[in-house]
């Protein structure tokens, strides 16, 4: 019997309805469903005209984004990096990111590896940067 796990990532729990950040986005982690060692996988939703509720960064941990769907700006640090259907950003560690949906929205995988304790939320990262 061959060695595999399946599901299907729309029907796994929306984790930004108990965080209190569904206005925002839609985020669903499919470590534990799919029995993942090492390897961290989340699809996310960020609704259109929003942008993620909080930007984050890592100690160690590097990330890999794919855009399903929609388009949008990529935030890294002071940067904005336009985005859309298909491309694939790899982010180092300690670069702060979040996303900005567009009009149609933005629909994302993320691959990263498991890394508890390694994330660091920037709460105001989307403020003006006067207000930061």
């Amino acid at each position: 019997m061959a060695d595999y796990t399946h599901t299907n990532l729309a029907e796994l729990e929306d984790v930004a309805v108990k965080g209190g950040f569904s206005e925002f986005q839609e985020a669903r982690f499919a470590n534990r469903d799919l029995e993942l060692e090492s390897l961290g996988v989340s699809y996310q939703i960020v609704k259109p005209d929003k942008h993620h509720a909080f930007g984050h960064r890592h100690q160690k941990a590097e990330e890999v984004y794919v855009v399903l769907s929609g388009s949008g700006k990529f935030h890294l640090d002071d940067e904005e990096v336009a985005v859309e259907r298909l491309d694939a950003i790899r982010v180092g560690p300690e670069v702060t990111r979040g996303f900005e949906a567009g009009s149609d929205g933005l629909e994302l995988i993320v691959f990263s590896p498991q890394a508890p304790g390694d994330a660091e939320i920037v709460a105001d990262f989307f403020e003006e940067p006067a207000a930061r």
